[in-house]
């Protein structure tokens, strides 16, 4: 990035600490690939669904000539549409729906296979260190969005002592005019809903943990005969799937997330900042138009009842590379908000 000195992540965050501003943190696929790029990266995922013994998603993949699985889910989903126009054969469009949801099952799958099996597989130094970078924006009253799947940032929250880490998950009980020790009550599972308004983590796109029951939703967690992975896959060979936003483009995922009371107040909670948005390891690609509308919401000004102006008034985005630097100027007249850019490599997130 010759061209453009780029400010380190330290003078961003000093630079919002002298303008006394209110910081929110958005977190991409980077993220867990700073951990481990051979684990979480989208070739790994691609990889692991080429290996299926699914002769229809290989042939998929091969004519459509991608290992892209959100552009197949995307062309998928255009097919059967163009087929419904046109009166095609119900089978044939059935069997499109099919292929779509197998690709989404398979890429559950593959999420839950590639991933460590427990919270102690991240070594302690990792997890403190990347325990401290979080709570940077937690211990200021910043919340924590993010698009990943995958249980690391559960998993550095659950096993650290940190500032602010609700989910907006509890247990509850049934109510009753006779007291009743804590200790004697039936609790439910831990189920979402009644502390969302003290909720500062958001899963944007759900996570391997969080499962929608069409009455509850709920978060998996350990218990003293399983860990959490255990009890997750014991699920999905019920045939239940955790909450995962995996169509094709922007208005899909948002018409995926309008159709999810947790994943919608996670939207909506990410158009309502104000302050500043720093982004590490979030490309904003072709499928991410829903998020850059979110941020564009956030950027308009909003008016309190008490007359108070708020807004989010700028977005910090980490870039790697020349090539990441020349798309995010490609886009940068998209964001409704002053952008800038820091360099992603000076983030020591794990170390």
């Amino acid at each position: 990035m010759a061209n453009e000195a780029l400010m380190t992540y330290q003078q961003v965050i000093e630079s919002l600490q002298k303008k006394k501003r209110q910081k929110h943190l958005l977190l991409g696929n980077g993220f867990s690939m700073s951990y481990d790029s051979g684990i979480f990266s989208y070739n790994a995922l691609s990889d692991f669904l080429l290996n299926l013994d699914n002769d229809i998603l290989h042939k998929l993949f091969r004519i459509i000539k991608t290992s892209n699985f959100e552009l197949l889910m995307e062309q998928l989903d255009n097919v059967a549409q163009i087929a419904e126009v046109f009166e095609a054969d119900k089978k044939v469009v059935a069997n499109i729906r099919k292929a779509t949801e197998t690709l989404k099952e398979s890429l559950i799958d593959a999420i839950k296979e590639l991933h460590p099996e427990h919270v102690f597989e991240i070594p302690e130094v990792k997890s403190k260190a990347c325990a401290i970078f979080l709570n940077e924006f937690l211990s200021k009253d910043g919340n924590i969005f993010t698009t990943n799947y995958d249980l690391l940032l559960y998993w550095v929250l659950m096993r650290n002592q940190l500032d602010r880490i609700g989910d907006g998950f509890g247990r509850e009980t049934d109510d009753t005019d006779e007291w009743i020790a804590p200790e004697d009550r039936d609790w439910s599972e831990l189920r979402w809903g009644k502390n969302s308004d003290t909720q500062s983590i958001f899963y944007l796109h759900g996570a391997l943990h969080l499962f929608d029951t069409g009455i509850y939703v709920i978060k998996e967690e350990y218990n003293s005969e399983h860990v959490l992975l255990d009890n997750v896959k014991a699920r999905m060979e019920r045939k239940e799937y955790p909450i995962f936003v995996t169509a094709g483009n922007g208005e899909e995922k948002l018409s995926h997330i309008r159709h999810n009371r947790y994943l919608s107040f996670c939207y909506d909670s990410l158009s309502n900042i104000e302050g500043t948005l720093i982004c590490f390891g979030f490309g904003f690609g072709a499928y991410d138009e829903h998020i850059i509308a979110a941020i564009n919401k956030a950027g308009k000004k909003k008016k309190d009842k008490d007359g108070n102006w708020h807004m989010l008034n700028s977005i910090y985005i980490g870039v790697y590379s020349d090539s990441d630097m020349k798309h995010m100027k490609s886009i940068e007249n998209r964001f409704k908000c002053y952008v800038r850019y820091f360099d992603a490599k000076t983030v020591n997130v794990w170390e």
